[in-house]
């Protein structure tokens, strides 16, 4: 299932996280969030691509319009030309799918009916493009996802649906705990669940804007739910991505994995218990979920350990790890030392680092960013009753602005180790980077981005 925080670089995270409503991010999540009400489908297009396009009305709380400013990531379809122009045509644009909707099984009735007062969400393409200023370290991400409220809650919640839990659990083999951590972090418990029409959003997103191909698959998908009547159309409200649900299904995921869990001839994940907590284990299981298994563990990591293994590439198994100085800060044996995982370190030399297994493979599939998987996994292991993580994090680091870390890869660049395009955002080519020039100056090549390795990058 891709979540709104599938909606971010497929890069993985080590060294920064950007909070987009609890990380959504893009896939495949895109968690990572208004209105319908427009123009009719077949009643014209808009007067040029200059024209001023129909704007959706203010969601709730008066949601902003669209700025009317070229998109930050520089594609030729996000600038404000090119959205204008797109937008004159959304109508036509729309209306060429049906054959599309047609080979779907999707009806002319239903196809008119469900579309016919969409009209484009414009405020989209400024978030669809934002570039956010500042970013979140791994410990504030944490402290914000993993609550003493949330925690509370989740254990209300466990229990109240501890039948549809239990049946899950037979059926699916997947851990209820993890379940209910993504319920937790994705919607707060259906509280946050985002209130964007998803049949608008992914029209305004198929019709304009440099990912169409993508959304207009996610389009044709959320109208063939709607015509198959597992949801009204009311019911499919989210992110401004077309995330929706507590569990922040995509409607392409809702097709593959979305079950029917008590019986009643409906796939409802937006109201129905059964339906959402069997089909969100039914994701995880066919993403490849390890029954009875953990998704990772913390560890100490000596000093003097070479860095350049941490890296989601290199697996091997934890009796190797532990030959090479890695051991639980408990010192509890690890419970299956042929099992394989790589090392992640998300707040370099100075945090602890944490060994990964296939199931934590498989909560990034969910939403593929690590610091989100983290999340998940901390929650479930303290919904079950586990501890806070035992080592500190070095809470005394700040983040870098996006200026600075724009800096910091133009520098990398300028001394040959960064070969990509400075954007401002860490990916694992920026890691790889950041761990050669460390090598290259005798520090610990951990990959993590401090303010002291961009003080030395600029030569201070």
């Amino acid at each position: 299932m891709q979540s709104v925080a599938a909606l971010a670089k497929r890069a993985g995270f080590v060294t920064n996280v950007t909070i987009v409503a609890a990380v959504l991010l893009m896939p495949a999540s895109v968690n990572a969030q208004s209105q319908n009400g427009l123009s009719n489908l077949f009643g014209g297009i808009f007067s040029g691509p200059n024209a001023a396009p129909p704007q959706a009305p203010p969601g709730p709380g008066g949601a902003q319009p669209w700025t009317g400013e070229d998109g930050a990531s520089g594609h030729p379809l996000m600038t404000a030309a090119a959205i204008r122009e797109a937008a004159s045509n959304f109508n036509n644009c729309v209306a060429g799918m049906w054959p599309d909707a047609a080979r779907r099984n999707i009806t002319q009735e239903n196809f008119q009916r469900f579309t016919a007062e969409l009209s484009p969400d414009l405020r989209i393409m400024d978030l669809m493009d934002s570039q956010p200023e500042f970013t979140k370290s791994i410990w504030d991400y944490l402290d914000i996802l993993v609550n003493d409220n949330r925690l509370a809650k989740g254990k209300e919640v466990l229990a109240k649906y501890k039948a549809q839990f239990d049946a899950t659990e037979k059926a699916y083999g997947v851990d209820r705990y993890i379940i209910a951590a993504i319920w937790g972090i994705e919607s707060n418990y259906s509280t946050q669940m985002g209130d964007r029409s998803v049949l608008q959003s992914t029209a305004t997103l198929a019709c304009i804007g440099r990912r169409q191909a993508y959304f207009k698959d996610e389009f044709l998908s959320a109208l063939e739910i709607v015509n198959r009547g597992d949801l009204r159309p009311e019911q499919m409200r989210g992110s401004w991505a077309g995330a929706f649900g507590p569990t922040q299904f995509m409607p392409t995921a809702f097709k593959r994995f979305a079950v029917d869990g008590d019986g009643d001839g409906r796939r409802d994940v937006v109201d129905n218990p059964s339906d959402l907590i069997a089909s969100t284990a039914n994701n995880l299981k066919k993403d490849g979920w390890q029954s009875g298994a953990t998704w990772g563990f913390e560890v100490v990591v000596p000093q003097g350990f070479n860095y350049m293994l941490a890296d989601r590439a290199k697996a091997m198994t934890i009796a190797q790890w532990e030959k090479l100085g890695l051991k639980r800060p408990t010192n509890q044996p690890f419970p299956h030392p042929a099992e394989k995982a790589y090392l992640l370190a998300p707040a370099g030399a100075q945090g602890p680092g944490f060994l990964m297994l296939q199931n934590f493979r498989v909560i990034m599939k969910y939403n593929p960013a690590e610091a989100y998987a983290m999340a998940i996994g901390h929650f479930a292991d303290r919904l079950r009753g586990g501890q806070p993580f035992v080592q500190p994090w070095p809470r005394q680091e700040r983040e870098l602005a996006r200026t600075e870390r724009l800096e910091l890869q133009q520098l990398l660049a300028q001394r040959g180790f960064y070969k990509g395009t400075p954007d401002g955002q860490f990916g694992g080519q920026t890691r790889e980077a950041l761990r050669n020039f460390q090598a290259s100056i005798g520090v610990p090549a951990d990959g993590f981005a401090s303010s002291d390795v961009l003080d030395r990058l600029r030569g201070r």
